[in-house]
């Protein structure tokens, strides 16, 4: 059986956990991307095939003229919509469109929403290159939040207190993306939380989630996330509505929300598993084959009625942050180890002696460490401990 994987960058989730899965469920994998030499680098157990990608059509016509498709899968954020469209062309399970384009979408996100009654967020839209004073005239309450309408990974979300800033921060993100559209919309109070979902259509499993802690604003870039093994019965409802409401139940969702004052209010959702290295840890922590999982839906077979998911686990994922630009000279190395029960990998994600600006997103990211246990008092000591006694170096 073959299984087409589109994908952009080449990222772990692909290479450490979906490609080791397909090997395991005996798939033929081809990687269509509009990156080849990057993904023949990385993935040298599948067969790469460059593609346009962001064209459904494109990625119909790549695989009508290659060998049959038992699945179109995606991990990519940005192709979720392209991999259901080519799966419900050619008669195999997948995403319903629908769902994936509105999950992406974030101002169609916030009017579905708003005509299923489940929720209303006051929020205005910017087209490219329109001027950003449009957006004072949609009187949004400040302070409010700016970002790019598909955006992901906290890249280009700002916080603006006023009008004026708000214009200023819109101004800012035009320059750096001129071809996209920007959504402005009203800040959410709360602490952020996300919910890690499972479906097959007709069965969905929840799999727990992770508290998030972000930086100050007026960025929003994610230093870590510690994992929740079961969020309160009420909030996991309202997400769950919320989510049902958007038409999402198939396959792995990632979404991101707030809780406050025992009200939960989505802020996006990624309807692809987590990433930053937090899948596998969610894998690790439940004990689960995750990835298979995941996979096995796509082929059509329905999931189990338990997962068998270990319910002692406890997890962490955090990340050494970019204070400046300039030369990373120093950064520790890829390392594995248990300390006190814990066990700790670290994997860099910048080298040592590459040279960048500071992006204040996810991209600031020079390294990241999972650790995981049963203990969370030591756990958080352990992982505490290695950022005290690790050393990320960087000079102008």
């Amino acid at each position: 059986m073959r299984m087409y994987l589109l994908a952009l960058n080449p990222t772990d989730s692909v290479t450490e956990g979906f490609l080791p899965a397909a090997a395991r469920l005996g798939l033929d994998v081809t990687v269509l991307t509009d990156q080849p030499e990057a993904h023949r680098r990385t993935c040298d157990r599948a067969e790469v095939l460059e593609c346009d990608v962001h064209d459904f059509r494109a990625v119909i016509h790549r695989i009508a003229g290659h060998h049959p498709a038992a699945a179109v899968f995606t991990n990519s954020d940005h192709l979720q919509t392209q991999a259901a469209l080519a799966a419900e062309y050619f008669g195999l399970p997948g995403k319903d469109w629908r769902a994936a384009l509105r999950a992406k979408n974030k101002a169609e996100m916030r009017r579905h929403l708003a005509a299923s009654g489940t929720d209303t967020v006051r929020s205005a839209e910017l087209a490219p290159g329109q001027d950003p004073s449009a957006l004072t005239a949609a009187e949004l309450p400040y302070p409010c939040v700016v970002k790019p309408r598909e955006g992901v990974a906290s890249e280009d979300v700002m916080l603006a207190a006023g009008p004026g800033e708000l214009v200023a921060r819109a101004t800012e993100i035009q320059a750096r993306r001129p071809q996209a559209a920007l959504v402005a919309e009203e800040f959410l109070a709360g602490e952020l939380y996300t919910l890690e979902t499972l479906g097959d259509g007709r069965l969905r499993h929840v799999l727990g989630g992770f508290h998030t802690t972000l930086s100050a604003p007026p960025a929003f870039i994610e230093e870590r996330h510690d994992f929740v093994a079961a969020h309160p019965e009420p909030v996991v409802a309202q997400v769950l509505a919320q989510l049902d409401a958007l038409g999402v139940g198939f396959g792995a969702c990632h979404t991101e929300f707030v809780v406050h004052e025992g009200r939960a209010r989505l802020i996006e959702v990624n309807y692809r598993v987590i990433g930053d290295q937090c899948d596998l840890l969610l894998a690790q922590v439940l004990g689960i084959e995750l990835f298979e999982h995941v996979l096995r839906t796509h082929l059509g077979e329905p999931l189990p009625a338990d997962l068998g998911a270990r319910q002692d686990g406890a997890g962490r994922v955090e990340y050494a942050l970019a204070d400046r630009a300039g030369t990373l000279t120093a950064a520790p190395a890829a390392t594995d180890r248990d300390a006190d029960g814990v066990r700790l990998a670290y994997r860099p994600l910048r080298a040592v002696g590459a040279e960048h600006p500071l992006y204040r997103t996810n991209r600031d990211y020079l390294g990241v460490l999972r650790s995981t246990g049963t203990d969370r008092s030591v756990l958080d000591r352990v992982a505490e401990d290695f950022f005290a006694a690790e050393r990320w170096e960087i000079s102008s």
